[in-house]
């Protein structure tokens, strides 16, 4: 069951159409959420990331959009699909209806829609036994801004770019921009450690703004012998570091344990991990 502009329906009887602005122009946007127990993780990041992009999209934001109707929708949803005692993905999405061709025909038009699924694993955890291989992507490169930073429907580089990394048996790949800096793994944001220093790319460089990877700076800025930078990173970084993990809300963290001829440690990410569960259970 799926909810339409706070209508439940069955997947079917959606009215998504192939007349949607989201279908034919990737004219929406979307925010994926980890929910357990029917306590969406982040929700207030989440909205207010969700509220800015439909702004420079120059979405018109409807009146009762407000972080209470959304959560309440939200909830509804899981409860239709049983999903509210237990752990789900949840993806909400808002697009410009139907309409017109580049310029919507009506410019104040929003809908939403909530689709949810099950999750397997309420916490955050990293696997001793996993290995995790990547590479970079080098057949397309972002351009730096602000619409590089959206969570759109626009993704062709990151559904291309896992193609390939599925063609050549890689677990992700990361994703430079036109200045041949490294914004981001294909699903998430790159973190990099070297002893007491901390790097992940900066916003201005291109990668999206993780409602996960803010999570993470925030725990790592109350670590006083730490050194947090975000700067932009190069691809000859990468097999000097001790450390790289791949940041994203449904997964926490990844770490990756090999580049090309480099194996990297885990140790680092392990205890973020811990500090972030204990984060959600405090709050």
């Amino acid at each position: 069951m799926v909810n339409f502009n706070g209508t439940i329906l069955s997947e079917s009887d959606s009215n998504l159409t192939t007349e949607n602005r989201g279908y034919k122009y990737g004219d929406a946007l979307f925010e994926t959420l980890k929910v357990v127990n029917g306590k969406i993780f982040f929700w207030e990041d989440h909205y207010f990331r969700l509220m800015a992009s439909m702004r420079i999209l120059r979405m018109e934001i409807p009146m009762n959009f407000t972080m209470e109707f959304l959560e309440a929708e939200i909830l509804k949803t899981l409860e239709a699909n049983d999903l509210l005692k237990s752990s789900a993905r949840v993806r909400l999405n808002v697009d410009r209806g139907e309409g017109g061709k580049y310029l919507p025909s009506n410019h104040e038009k929003v809908n939403f829609n909530i689709s949810s699924e099950v999750h397997n694993n309420p916490f955050y955890t990293i696997d001793d036994q996993l290995s995790y291989r990547v590479d970079l992507y080098k057949d397309y490169f972002m351009a730096p801004g602000l619409l590089s930073g959206l969570k759109s429907n626009n993704k062709a580089i990151q559904v291309i770019g896992s193609v390939y990394a599925k063609e050549n048996d890689f677990d992700n790949c990361l994703v430079l921009n036109t200045n041949k800096s490294i914004i981001e793994a294909l699903n998430g944001n790159l973190f990099l450690v070297k002893g007491d220093k901390i790097k992940t790319p900066p916003l201005e460089d291109g990668c999206l703004k993780g409602v996960m990877r803010k999570q993470i700076l925030e725990l790592l800025a109350k670590d006083v012998n730490l050194l947090v930078e975000e700067t932009s990173i190069s691809p000859f970084e990468l097999q000097k570091a001790d450390e790289l993990f791949i940041t994203n809300v449904i997964k926490g963290i990844v770490p990756i344990t090999n580049y090309r001829k480099k194996t990297f440690k885990t140790d680092f990410a392990k205890k973020v991990v811990a500090k972030l569960n204990a984060k959600l259970r405090l709050t």
